[in-house]
């Protein structure tokens, strides 16, 4: 007779623990922590870049610091390479990227995603003497076009008919191989080019527009529904108090959560 009671009691208990799990989130694990866990390249200017004091500067920088204090927490920061940065989230190695990661329809396969911070549109950058025509997909056909690996310009470029798409671990090699005529073009988020014609001694200039303007955003693993809504609110915070206009004028001379004036 009492068999079946203590089964019972049993199967509670297991199931309350599965409850348990399930409800385990990872804004419980950060506060826990207290750090938020940060994955950004460290070499993607004016974004994400190492000073000449050696620290890690740079508008995402300020994005993900600003955002740490609004969950109550510190921002702790590792860098790896483009090529690897998603791979090293889906694993565990950090909680969130900030490296203007574009919310793609793949990409919100494996991850979920904040809502948008960055509204910006995809460019060509040339060599500062270009004089070719290379305005339209048509213009790029026979041309060799740099990339970073695995980011959403390789995927546009290899959509493009007739172009020799080659990747690079990141912007520095491709933009170097720019420089000296190994490559005929790179694209790149249209926010970088200023930062590149303005800040560096690189002789390349902004080319054409390409495809429509696009949302960045900061990916986590999924099933974590607290954390994204802690996430959102602390952006959503940030814009309300001006702390976010700040650091994008900082950054950029105009707020970059809206539309570029040529893209709308």
């Amino acid at each position: 007779m009492n068999v079946k009671p203590a089964a019972w009691v049993l199967a509670a208990l297991l199931a309350g623990t599965s409850l348990a799990a399930r409800a385990a989130d990872l804004l419980d694990d950060v506060k826990a922590r207290g750090s938020l866990r940060v994955g950004m390249e460290g070499t993607y200017p004016p974004f994400n870049y190492r000073d000449e004091k050696g620290e890690l500067a740079g508008f995402d920088v300020d994005i993900a610091k600003a955002i740490a204090a609004k969950l109550g927490v510190k921002a702790e920061f590792t860098t790896t390479e483009w090529s690897g940065i998603l791979a090293g989230l889906q694993s565990g190695k950090y909680d969130v990227i900030v490296n203007q990661v574009a919310a793609t329809d793949k990409r919100r396969e494996t991850f979920d995603f904040s809502a948008p911070y960055v509204i910006s549109y995809p460019q060509l950058i040339v060599r500062a003497n270009e004089t070719r025509k290379l305005d339209t997909p048509a213009d790029l056909k026979g041309k060799k076009i740099g990339v970073g690996q695995g980011s959403n310009y390789a995927d546009l470029a290899k959509g493009i008919a007739g172009v020799e798409v080659r990747t690079y671990p990141g912007a520095p090699e491709y933009l170097q191989d720019l420089a000296t005529g190994r490559i005929d073009a790179a694209i790149n988020d249209s926010l970088l080019i200023p930062y590149l014609r303005e800040k560096t001694k690189l002789p390349v200039k902004a080319g054409a527009t390409i495809g429509k303007p696009e949302g960045n955003a900061i990916p986590f693993r999924k099933g974590n529904p607290k954390f994204k809504q802690a996430i959102d609110k602390a952006l959503e915070d940030l814009k309300a108090d001006g702390s976010y206009a700040k650091i994008s004028t900082r950054w950029f001379e105009r707020d970059v959560s809206k539309p570029p004036a040529a893209a709308r």
